[in-house]
């Protein structure tokens, strides 16, 4: 006998939020009237974080490189969990369970607690905080390091938006990172910013200077997606229905660069904690 999903849905004027707690605390579905403003799938009906609208990325966002790191002095190994990567990719929190700390009609926080195992060495505790208001979703997103020793911790989120036949996107940037065949970053050149068609953008990339704000717009809707993160993660892929634009708070593999905390890596001390948010406005364009 299957186990009945996990479902929280949240309404606010027009738009509705549905949420999956047991699929990586993921947002199954985000709507506008009934225009997905995210890639949508009703929530009974999905059955993994990956085709979902959003997942968390948590404790480290895009690629960890060989699923390996070295660590205040100590070697530490990931698991794999995407695909044929030779990385581990976006952190574990989204193949997770979270709990429903709480749930209303507008607003519901999620709770995650990992004790360290072989996905992640260190233990910690998360929640996501969604709210909706007539015109816009808010989601918060913190992490506390309940181990005994200083823990590595970035943060992220990893939005679908739909690829309709006039998304288009504007991004005010400084710098791209180009990347090996991997998808490791190996160099960072100018970029002064994306203002263009989805249909003509390729981009698997880390930018760096984000100003924080990213206008979303097509035949349907018009977004503003806006975060306290100052890295983003653009992907736009040619033969994919979805594009992602990714609020993150570190470069992909920073911890394997040669000063991780000048490319965003935190470093939490045992009960330190790291919050971060992003909002997305919806409007008619």
């Amino acid at each position: 006998m299957s186990e009945t999903p996990s479902i929280v849905e949240l309404t606010s004027g027009a738009l509705r939020l549905a949420l999956r707690p047991d699929l990586g605390g993921c947002i199954a579905g985000f709507w506008f009237d009934t225009t997905p403003v995210l890639r949508s799938t009703e929530p009974a009906a999905l059955e993994a974080s990956r085709p979902s609208g959003c997942y968390p990325l948590i404790p480290y966002s895009n690629r960890l490189g060989y699923r390996r790191f070295r660590w205040h002095g100590k070697d530490f190994t990931t698991q794999p969990n995407f695909d044929d990567s030779p990385h581990s990719v976006h952190g574990m929190g989204w193949q997770r369970k979270w709990t429903v700390e709480s749930a209303r009609a507008d607003d519901a926080v999620l709770h995650l607690v990992h004790p360290g195992d072989a996905d992640w060495p260190f233990a910690f505790e998360a929640r996501q905080v969604f709210s909706l208001t007539a015109d816009a979703l808010n989601i918060g997103l913190n992490i506390t390091n309940t181990s005994d020793q200083p823990a590595p911790v970035g943060l992220g989120w990893h939005p679908y938006f739909p690829k309709r036949a006039r998304s288009r996107l504007h991004v005010e940037l400084t710098d791209r990172w180009e990347s090996d065949a991997t998808g490791l970053p190996t160099r960072k050149v100018p970029q002064s910013g994306i203002d263009a068609d989805i249909a003509h953008l390729a981009f698997d990339h880390c930018f760096e200077g984000w100003s924080g704000l990213a206008r979303v717009r097509d035949e349907k809707l018009a977004l503003r997606v806006t975060s306290s993160l100052p890295y983003l993660v653009v992907f736009t892929p040619e033969l994919k229905d979805y594009f992602c634009v990714e609020p993150v708070s570190h470069v992909s593999n920073a911890i394997h660069m040669a000063e991780p905390s000048a490319h965003g890596l935190r470093t939490l001390m045992p009960g330190e904690h790291f919050e971060a948010w992003m909002k997305i406005e919806v409007s008619r364009p």
